[in-house]
């Protein structure tokens, strides 16, 4: 048996060995010393201060130890006032067209803080609407944006009754989105649209390159259907027959519901990433001038308010702050509720439901969504849903009304006034050759959905309804998130609903509060059985 080693090894070495490593260390070190001589690095000197024999050696000393202090004090004031800075921008929200300027005048001039605060926090619901009357005001020609797969749900009677009623102003339709909806039912809303307004078929362009971003050379692959932009020539043909008719410079605003693409719009048309598009809705919040030529200018604009008043449906597609009114599984089975079941079974491949509550249970199940401890998270299948139908891929759609009537806010002399001036057999040719162009959405892809009809929104900021400490205290709470981390949650899904009792209109109470003690879920699934989708609807 080999007797184990009792010492460690020796770390001793010939001297031999260990001058030739001294000898090489040193001829490193010269050879650095070298290399930093030719590029001209020397060692700073050290300052040798002030000799004893300099005259006034105190006098000078005293004024570098004065002028050290006050650099000390002058960056220990530049840090306040930047902490200072952060927390009045924290707790302030000033509006994007006041400056400054004007709230240090109001600090000057000896105000108490508290009042100044309450003056420059406004709420951002307001600014949309202010944004809103000084887009309409400034245009010329008014665009509204309608989604393809809903276009009477986006539509706003208060928006356009105020475009009627600020003069010699145009609108004019645009449905976007259009390849996901079937081509029959998009020209079905194409011949009901064109009898009130101008309208426009449009698919706007996803392959857009961001002015931001570097130029990558890569090799030319022919783009996507989905990333080509469709009904572009059209719309400019429109604006500028229109142009040269008024023999003038036009503006043209770009207003409409959120998700709708009015930004998405705007970059197709400049064909470059211009004006911020996401996933989230109400990412516009203020106005942004664009000039497409010497004599079109596009304006974009914030998304209309809706009204507290519409059904749990359309506050559901509708509303940028929906979380704020409807919870996850309120707004997703509000939406379920107007679909056909059995394509909504084809479409997410799950087993027939007898309820909502069912359905995403079986969904969660499907999906492999779990909460901590193995039960199914019925609540994320319900986030899922609901961001799948607020979103650009899902192809739902909906019949046009059987009948055709004029809008309230409608009659022959102002539709006859509205499509003067634009050439309409032009515009009828480029929309078919846009129809015919589209590719629409496969079979397993389509759901038949009913529409609530006309959206009402707010445009008078005195309308908005008050919100409660608790959605006040939950938004400042999200403000400084914002402000600390610089950037915001761009998915609908990583949301959480602020959890409030809130006031129902009488549109509302039925869906979501029965009187016969059910629950909501099981409500909806006996509207669901009681609908008939086979049949045309107003």
């Amino acid at each position: 048996m080999k007797r184990p080693k009792l010492k460690k090894a020796s770390k001793r070495m010939t001297c031999h060995k260990r001058y030739k490593i001294q000898k090489k260390v040193r001829e490193h070190h010269r050879k650095l010393r070298k290399e930093a001589k030719k590029r001209g690095h020397k060692k700073p000197r050290k300052d040798p201060g002030v000799p004893n024999s300099a005259p006034f050696k105190e006098a000078l000393l005293r004024e570098a130890e004065l002028r050290k202090q006050q650099l000390e004090e002058l960056k220990q004031q530049q840090k306040l006032d930047r902490q200072k800075e952060q927390e009045r921008k924290r707790k302030l929200e000033v509006s994007p067209g006041e400056e400054p300027s004007n709230v240090e005048t109001q600090e000057e001039s000896g105000e108490p803080k508290r009042k100044n605060a309450k003056a420059g926090k406004q709420n951002p619901k307001k600014l949309h609407c202010q944004e809103l009357k000084k887009v309409i005001e400034a245009s010329d020609i008014v665009l509204e944006v309608l989604d393809a797969r809903d276009p009477l749900g986006c539509r706003c009677p208060q928006i356009e009754e105020a475009v009627i009623q600020s003069g010699c102003k145009k609108l004019i339709l645009v449905l976007n989105k259009s390849d996901l909806v079937p081509k029959e039912n998009l020209e079905n809303w194409l011949n009901y649209l064109n009898k009130e307004l101008p309208t426009v078929v449009f698919k706007a362009s996803t392959n857009l390159k961001n002015r931001k971003t570097l130029k990558i050379k890569q090799k030319k692959v022919v783009p996507f259907q989905s990333k080509i932009c469709c009904g572009k020539e059209a719309l400019w043909k429109l604006l500028g027959g229109f142009q040269q008719s008024c023999g003038k410079d036009i503006q043209v605003g770009v207003i409409g519901f959120p998700n709708v693409g009015k930004s998405s719009i705007i970059n197709s048309l400049k064909q470059e990433w211009i004006c911020n598009v996401g996933v989230s809705m109400g990412l516009t919040r203020t106005m942004q001038i664009v000039p497409l030529d010497k004599q079109i200018t596009v304006i974009d604009s914030p998304c209309f308010i809706i009204s507290p008043c519409n059904s749990p449906t359309a506050l559901a597609l509708r509303s940028p702050a929906s979380i704020e009114e409807l919870r996850p599984l309120e707004a997703a089975s509000a939406i379920l509720s107007q679909a056909d079941n059995q394509q909504v079974v084809l479409k997410y491949t799950v087993p027939e439901y007898k309820d909502s509550l069912d359905f995403f249970t079986k969904l969660a199940q499907r999906r492999g969504l779990h909460q901590k401890g193995g039960s199914l998270n019925v609540e994320s299948a319900a986030k899922l849903v609901w961001s799948e139908w607020t979103g650009a891929s899902l192809g739902y759609y909906c019949h046009p009304p059987a009948s055709w009537n004029h809008s309230p806010h409608f009659n022959e002399n102002i539709a006859a006034a509205m499509k003067k001036g634009f050439n309409l057999e032009e515009l009828e040719k480029n929309n078919a050759h846009s129809i015919q162009v589209l590719k629409g959405p496969h079979l397993t892809n389509r759901i038949l959905f009913r529409s609530s009809g006309l959206t009402n929104g707010i445009l008078d900021e005195e309308d908005i309804p008050r919100e409660s400490p608790r959605q006040t205290e939950d938004k400042q709470d999200a403000d400084d998130q914002e402000n600390s981390s610089g950037e915001k949650n761009a998915e609908i899904s990583d949301v959480a609903p602020a959890e409030e009792t809130r006031e129902l209109s009488p549109g509302q109470s039925t869906a979501s509060k029965p009187s016969d003690g059910s629950s909501a879920l099981d409500r909806t699934s006996q509207e669901d059985d009681a609908y008939d989708f086979s049949t045309d609807y107003i």
